[in-house]
């Protein structure tokens, strides 16, 4: 027997129920790419994925990870009834409604029995992939109580601020009188690590670090002064009794102070109401590693050391980190309120953005307006709600959106918060919760909190995996169905034991012989196993599956699938018949390799109920026209007869120009042909042999005259060419007419006078001509006229000579 070390591994890998995949198989269908052997398993997959558990539900070559794949396909070859798929849910444990104290008459509450958020516990049942939402409700309530503590730098640089400090016990009880009628404050200080170089060790330093006539008391980290109390005289008379302290640097040791304020909860005296930190400074901090200049290199350990009210460990003990302090503040609901001096705002304004729910006011120089700042920043943080969730199990998530005063609404991180309420606003919050797999560690059920910061109330939720179906409870383990007893029996399948492979656990590992078993897995003693198609496991071929779940390989060597038949309109079997081990088995009234012809003639009908219109012979259900010039389904189509053009003038020029006769029912009684337009005359198409065309030539009732082809194609659809101008006859130019009319009338005129004057001469030439001649025939008598009297007068001047002068 000849065994191989990769052959071995594919069995093995077979065991854990891992088959390989082509390339083209890896995207798609989680269901199927999942190949789960079981019901557990599939149900994990995604929200979409089910489990088939109907006994006979396997065809031969198919892997038992067939069972699983998306609900549609399975509800196509499995009954209803029998497909796994649990779903999510959720159940309200405690839904105690939020505290309305605006009622009249309303009965003054103790801490723990006033409620700002609904429900307090629910329980989420969580199918992988499936979302389970709930609306959480929050309400500012009223009266709400709240400790202050005020931790004081008594560095000899605030020794005016102490004065000033001193009486804020009872001035501050009174302003916040107004907020709240149960209000405790108490006080603590702060200076610096007792070790060098933060102060001076020697004897005298130790007993007065201060210099000159200054009367200082002893050096020290932290003390708490005051357990909260809502006696603000006590206050007054304690914090009157401190005595300002020095040390060496400037940073002050005020995380260690912090620190112990939030964990040591007993000493300070926190209830669960809202708990404010006023923490006063006029210096910078020490944090995480500045320890090291003392030679102190322990982390902080976030543990509560008081003595006696003193902390007593900061020689051993580092500074805490930033991260540090924000974790213990936010495990104990305390919101911090910075008042610092104007020189150092920068520094603690990027503190407040590391630090949710802090605020940051500026401190006079001598701590005179110190109410006025602690009331700015209470009113700033409480109006705003932010919520945080604890740690969440490995493979859930979580999403937050907030439905806030004015109808505003904030996702993504937006949407864990809400800001400006006021007391008495109620806003709420769509949570919804993921699980994208079950914990790696078996457990069914996991608990995390939900709360605001800043306040001491919270959601519990209790998450419940759905890891297996309900099938699961029901396997027969030892199962005589899973070859007597190697596996259990559950969900329609076998689970193998250990060792076990086989869709009925019938081989062991130990037994796997390479050759034997590959020889029963070759259709007639060829090369290719399980027809490149499968996986030869145990003796057997098991058929690879495609993403496509609807395309199967199957038969003893899967040498058969029902996707690679003939096809025909880019259809398997043309869609009239079944694809089985690569060949069409038809339905009724069809045939052929691809099923693509049918026998029923009605098809080929014509509307005169002849076939083929007379003029064709059907064949496959599809006329074949034996007359060229016809053509369409039923060779009732004839281009170019006849009449064409004047049929359908009328619907291509309402469809072309959106006028004429069929305008207003045009697209309804037009839309049997496509149509195309063209530029000009020259861009229409030409007949061409495969499918005759017709060239019409059409005039319109505005004497327009419009060009277009009607053609039908190969596929029977009717194509008509239009060319998008009318062809108009052009109108009358009116000024060239008048111009020419006027223009005529005056030559006509002018030639009229031409020709009057012309005659005039030719008859005044005619008269003269005529009188001339008379004139030489003429004879005229010599006789003088007896009326004649010359003109000729003599006169004689008697003194001349009376000789005769003639004039």
């Amino acid at each position: 027997m000849r065994f191989k070390m990769d052959l071995k591994l594919l069995f093995i890998s077979t065991l854990i129920g891992c088959l390989c995949y082509s390339s083209a198989q890896q995207e798609g269908n989680e269901c199927i790419k999942a190949n789960a052997k079981s019901c557990g398993e599939c149900i994990q997959v995604g929200e979409k994925c089910g489990w088939c558990t109907q006994p006979d539900f396997l065809k031969q070559g198919e892997p038992t990870s067939a069972r699983c794949d998306e609900l549609e396909s399975l509800k196509k070859r499995c009954q209803a009834t029998l497909i796994e798929n649990p779903r999510g849910g959720q159940r309200v444990l405690q839904n105690k409604t939020v505290t309305d104290r605006s009622k009249p008459g309303s009965k003054k509450l103790k801490p723990e029995e006033i409620t700002q958020i609904q429900p307090q516990k629910i329980s989420l049942d969580l199918r992988s992939g499936e979302a389970q939402s709930f609306k959480l409700k929050f309400k500012r309530a009223e009266d709400y109580p709240i400790d202050l503590y005020y931790l004081m730098d008594l560095s000899f640089s605030m020794k005016d601020d102490l004065e000033n400090v001193k009486n804020l016990g009872t001035s501050l009880m009174n302003e916040m009188s107004k907020i709240t009628s149960d209000f405790r404050i108490g006080f603590g200080s702060f200076v610096e690590k007792t070790v060098m170089p933060y102060i001076s060790t020697t004897p005298a330093k130790l007993l007065n670090p201060c210099t000159g006539e200054n009367n200082c008391t002893s050096p020290f980290s932290y003390k708490n002064v005051l357990k909260l109390t809502s006696d603000g005289k006590q206050f007054n008379t304690l914090v009157g009794q401190q005595q300002i302290s020095g040390n060496l640097d400037s940073p002050e040791g005020g995380f260690d102070a912090i620190m112990q304020v939030a964990v040591c909860g007993e000493h300070i005296g926190w209830r669960n109401v809202t708990r404010l930190l006023v923490f006063s400074t006029d210096a910078g901090f020490h944090f995480a590693g500045d320890g090291k200049l003392g030679g102190i290199v322990l982390p902080n350990d976030g543990r509560c050391h008081l003595e006696n009210n003193m902390y007593t460990m900061s020689h051993y003990y580092d500074y805490p980190s930033i991260a540090h302090l924000v974790q213990k503040l936010s495990d104990n609901n305390i919101q911090t309120i910075f008042a610092v001096t104007e020189e150092f705002q920068p520094v603690y304004r990027e503190l407040k953005n590391l630090i949710p729910k802090s605020a940051v006011g500026t401190l006079s120089a001598n701590s005179s307006n110190v109410i006025n700042l602690i009331i700015d920043a209470y009113n700033s943080l409480s109006s705003e709600v932010i919520l945080e969730n604890s740690k969440l199990p490995d493979g859930v998530s979580i999403k937050y959106v907030s439905h806030c005063k004015n109808g505003n609404v904030g996702e993504g991180e937006n949407g864990r918060k809400c800001s400006n309420i006021s007391i008495g606003d109620e806003v709420t919050f769509n949570i919804s919760i993921t699980a994208h797999k079950c914990p790696k560690n078996g457990q069914k059920n996991e608990t995390i909190k939900i709360k605001p910061l800043g306040f001491t109330e919270e959601v519990e939720i209790v998450l419940n995996f759905i890891c297996e179906c309900q099938c699961h409870d029901a396997g027969v383990p030892n199962s005589p169905l899973c070859n007597n007893g190697n596996g259990t029996f559950e969900c329609g399948a076998c689970r193998c034991n250990e060792g076990r492979i086989g869709r009925q656990c019938e081989c062991s590992t130990e037994e796997v012989n390479s050759d034997d078993l590959d020889a029963n897995c070759r259709k007639d003693n060829g090369t290719d196993i399980c027809s490149t198609n499968g996986d030869c496991i145990c003796g057997e071929c098991v058929c690879k599956k495609r993403e496509n779940p609807a395309e199967i390989y199957s038969g003893k060597y899967c040498e058969c699938d029902n996707f690679n038949c003939d096809r025909s309109n880019n259809q398997i079997c043309g869609g009239h018949g079944d694809c089985v081990c690569r060949v069409c088995v038809c339905h009724p009234n069809y045939t052929g390799s691809a099923c693509d012809c049918s026998l029923d003639n009605t098809t080929c009908l014509a509307s005169n109920k002849q076939i083929c219109n007379g003029r064709g012979i059907c064949e496959c259900g599809t006329c074949k026209c034996t007359d060229p010039k016809f053509q369409g389904p039923t060779c009732e189509i004839c281009p170019t007869c006849p009449g064409v053009c004047t049929e359908h003038k009328d619907c291509v020029h309402c469809m072309a120009f959106k006028t004429g006769e069929e305008k207003e029912k045009c697209e309804k009684d037009c839309n049997y042909f496509t149509l195309i337009k063209v530029q000009d005359r020259d861009k229409l198409p030409q007949p061409v042999q495969s499918f005759p065309l017709m060239h019409c030539k059409e005039r319109d009732a505005n004497d327009c005259w419009f060009y277009y082809t009607y053609a039908v194609n190969n596929n029977s659809e009717k194509i008509v060419h239009v060319v998008e101008k009318l062809e108009c006859p052009a109108g009358p130019d009116i000024i060239p007419i008048v111009a020419g009319v006027v223009a005529g009338i005056v030559l006509i005129g002018l030639a009229l006078l031409l020709i009057w004057k012309l005659l005039m001469i030719i008859h005044d030439r005619r008269e003269f001509a005529k009188f001339e001649k008379e004139k030489m025939n003429a004879k005229w008598d010599t006789q003088e006229n007896p009326i004649y009297k010359s003109p000729i007068n003599r006169f004689q001047n008697p003194s001349y000579g009376r000789k005769a002068t003639a004039h």
